[in-house]
């Protein structure tokens, strides 16, 4: 087949400007064969090389005494866990796929992210994922979302992997290209780390795994372009197809070979397929690779070097074996029935050389395409949006006059409603390691011994079991706080995730983010980005959380319905020290006291902690308003308080409060408790919020406003101080930092007094029992039947999806 002629054209259709055309054919010192210029393309793609965001991305804190692997050094990062256990862990975006094809390009961002943990020589136990759509209303979103849930559920579930944990969100800003972000735990011994770098000069190289066809070429690429219509059409026939089956048996037999010391290097064939796996590989030992394409698998006719190095078919994997040991490996591989084929060697050249038949199409200096492409440092411009949110005031917003039909119609939200509908298609229960299930703030799993990969042959054998460890993890990101504020919006998906831990009973060990963003080009939306990255850093460095790894997705934006809301998905993991410390969200006993940790409500906020709230949102139809600030030490102080409370003993339930407010938060404490087979122990409560959140004791004298505006150094405009909260502030204002605890009577005082002494604003708010929901409030007594409110909040997204 005659290759096209290289052109500026088709340069510009390879998404690669004239500079970096310009830089490539200095790299090679002529111009690129038509391959070659493919595989810059997708190398560098802000998918794989992060041109746009390599410098902001430098201001994560990455280190901690705990750290083994870190942060772009391999293709997850790993966490020590004592008892020389580590987790290796990573989330990673499939958006475009999915919004092309929802099925596949779900299901195989599922399998991408499992090959990252086991490549790594972990053993996976369990999957978390993110997800963003427009509204259920749109029978486009409903299908979407139908189909990413599904094809979620079928690679999970058939691999036999856990779906344990997650969010669910929906906004218009995600109407035309949705987010599916997806993460991945594993377990490992120290000494079974594995890197994937191509050591060892003269070992073969082998490709295992299904024959290589036409699915997914140039995905990464595609991936970091605007999503349109135009696009969108020419990749649907080319979006990954998964096999889990296949991943499973892959799994198996690269942990069974990792045992026998028979492996130098193993990567798995992701973003730009064998075009990654190779010179990624060569680039991190110093090294070289060659590869003959006639040897590779092949399940399509007449497949042109192009297209099989740029391929993206999945379950491949890529291995460096110890030379002379090349029986040792083709035996696992026949056991396990896996196609194999040895592709290649490892030189001393530093080159990444690519033949078929014999003829040189690719030769070009790994490293180089590896680790040097362009770097980019965008203008970043404050969009004139920001402005007007920040001038917003509650001036013309009714206060609530009928709080149990707003807590009802929040209930039935379906960002805030129970995501059931889509976690009862997950098998959260599959290897028997589950603590907590879907539905309580964080997932927490048992690390026991059939979580630890076979250990390799020589190794000295244990003498002790493999001690158990308990697990908690959990993602968050609230995309309109991040879209309204960037920078208070980063700093609260981090405090959110770690305050979920801490009312789980863990602390955090280290982070994994995703950060999803529209165009970079556009100097707001570069904004958006920076700002907010400078919100997860110093909220990482607040928690000791430290980034291990992650992805950037951006050009998440499609024609006329614009950028999505910028959306830094932050999922954080933690330790949970014994298997009593492990505390759920909903309520437990009659007559067990509320107590609400935190301060009701921000006075010095002149929204009180309405601006970007749910109840602006679904009752007043505005997403405008500086969301509530996060004060870093004061939320590590309620981390620690409560991981401290739980520890001692008293602590039955743990709740944080976030989208909704209070009130929603006690509503879910009375609702989401259910059995194995999702049937619900419903419960009461009575809340006394009378004078609470008021800033002095109540009585007529301090019902004076004061005339002097407060300025707030952190807000563009001027904050009158009051005395006392708005009613629906008090309810459903979403002030940072608090949760609500419920304990046994006898044990709240000490509950409440220890708190105060440890710094963090303490009060009892109620008891739990009886059959309804009472509010009293300085504006009266509410009440409903807490069956009705689990009905809306339980069945809101079923009922969309019918």
């Amino acid at each position: 087949m005659t290759e096209p002629a290289i052109t500026p054209e088709l340069v510009a259709k390879h998404n690669l400007t004239p500079d970096e055309f310009a830089k490539i054919e200095e790299i090679l010192g002529r111009t690129p064969r038509y391959t070659e210029l493919g595989i810059f393309s997708v190398m560098w793609s802000e998918h794989c090389s992060y041109k746009n965001t390599r410098p902001l991305l430098k201001t994560f804190p990455t280190k901690s005494s705990r750290i083994l692997v870190g942060a772009g050094e391999e293709n997850a990062g790993i966490v020590d866990v004592g008892d020389g256990l580590a987790i290796a862990f990573k989330i990673e975006s499939h958006n475009h796929p999915s919004a092309v094809e929802p099925f596949q390009g779900a299901a195989t961002g599922v399998g991408g992210i499992v090959r990252d943990i086991f490549t790594m020589g972990a053993r996976p136990v369990a999957a978390l994922n993110s997800l963003r759509f427009g509204n259920l209303s749109n029978p486009e979103v409903r299908r979407l979302f139908a189909g990413v849930v599904s094809g979620i559920a079928h690679y999970g579930n058939c691999f036999g992997i856990p779906t344990i944990a997650g969010e669910v969100c929906f906004d218009k800003s995600y109407e035309g290209n949705p987010l599916v972000n997806a993460f991945c735990l594993g377990v490992l011994r120290h000494d079974q780390i594995t890197r994937g770098a191509a050591h060892g000069i003269g070992n073969p190289v082998f490709y295992v795994g299904p024959a290589t066809g036409r699915d997914g070429l140039a995905g990464a690429a595609f991936a970091s372009q605007d999503l349109t219509e135009e696009s969108a059409e020419q990749q649907r026939g080319a979006v990954q197809v998964g096999d889990p089956f296949m991943e499973k048996l892959v799994c198996e037999a690269c942990l069974e070979l990792l045992a026998t010391g028979a492996v130098a290097g193993m990567q798995d064939m992701g973003a730009a397929g064998l075009t990654c796996s190779t010179c990624e590989t060569a680039a991190r030992a110093g090294t070289g690779i060659e590869i003959e394409l006639d040897k590779v698998p092949q399940r399509a006719p007449n497949m042109t070097p192009y297209e099989i190095m740029l391929s993206e078919s999945q379950e491949r994997m890529l291995i460096v074996v110890t030379r002379g040991r090349e029986e040792e490996v083709k035996r696992v591989f026949d056991k396990w029935d896996l196609p194999w084929a040895e592709i290649g060697i490892v030189t001393d050249t530093g080159r990444m050389v690519v033949r078929n038949h014999g003829e040189i199409v690719v030769d070009i200096p790994a490293a180089k395409l590896a680790d040097e492409a362009p770097i980019y440092h965008r203008e970043a411009e404050e969009p004139a949006y920001i402005a007007e949110v920040r001038a917003f005031r509650l001036d013309g917003i009714a206060d609530t006059l009928d709080p149990v039909a707003n807590l009802s119609a929040l209930l039935a939200w379906h960002t805030i409603a129970s995501k059931n509908w889509v976690y009862r298609q997950y098998d959260h229960m599959v290897r028997n390691g589950s603590v907590v299930n879907p539905g309580s703030d964080a997932a927490v799993i048992r690390i026991k011994a059939d979580s630890v990969p076979i250990l390799a042959q020589g190794m000295s054998q244990p003498t002790t079991p493999v001690p158990e460890k308990l697990v908690a993890f959990t993602v968050d990101c609230n995309g309109t706080y991040v879209y309204l504020d960037p920078y208070e919006g980063g700093k609260a998906a981090v405090a959110e995730a770690a305050r979920n831990l801490a009312c789980s009973g863990a602390l955090p060990l280290g982070a994994t983010d995703n950060l999803n963003y529209g165009n970079p080009h556009n100097r707001g939306i570069f904004w958006q980005l920076k700002e907010s990255v400078r919100g997860l850093a110093e909220a990482c460095k607040a928690f000791d959380a430290p980034v291990t790894g992650g992805n950037v997705s951006l050009y998440n934006q499609r024609g006329a319905l614009g950028a999505i809301d910028p959306t830094p998905t932050v999922a954080l993991v933690g330790l949970v020290e014994k298997p009593e410390h492990v505390t759920t969200q909903w309520f437990k006993d009659e007559h067990d006291v509320i107590i609400l940790l935190g301060d009701p409500v921000d006075l010095a906020d002149p929204l009180q902690g309405l601006g970007g709230s749910a109840l602006l949102q679904v009752v007043h139809g505005k997403k405008t308003g500086s969301p509530p600030r996060v004060d870093l030490p004061a939320a590590q102080t309620l981390h620690t308080t409560l991981v401290g409370l739980i520890r001692a003993g008293g602590i039955k339930s743990a709740h944080d409060c976030s989208d909704g407010g209070l009130a929603v938060a006690v509503a879910e404490g009375c609702i989401s408790r259910h059995d194995g087979r999702h049937t619900p122990r419903l419960i009461g409560a009575q809340l006394d919020l009378v004078g609470v959140g008021h800033a002095a004791p109540v009585n007529p004298a301090d019902l004076i406003p004061n005339p002097d505006p407060v300025v707030d150094p952190d807000r563009s405009a001027p904050a009158t101080e009051s005395l006392a909260p708005r009613l629906d502030a008090l309810l459903f204002g979403e002030t940072q930092s608090r949760v609500v605890v419920s304990c046994a009577p006898l044990d709240a005082t000490k509950i409440v007094e220890r708190a105060k002494l440890l710094g963090v604003p303490a009060r009892r708010i109620g008891t739990v029992g009886g059959d309804r929901l009472v509010l009293k409030t300085d504006a009266g007594e509410f009440s409903a039947p807490v069956a009705e409110l689990h009905d809306a909040w339980w069945n809101s997204i079923a009922r969309a999806m019918q």
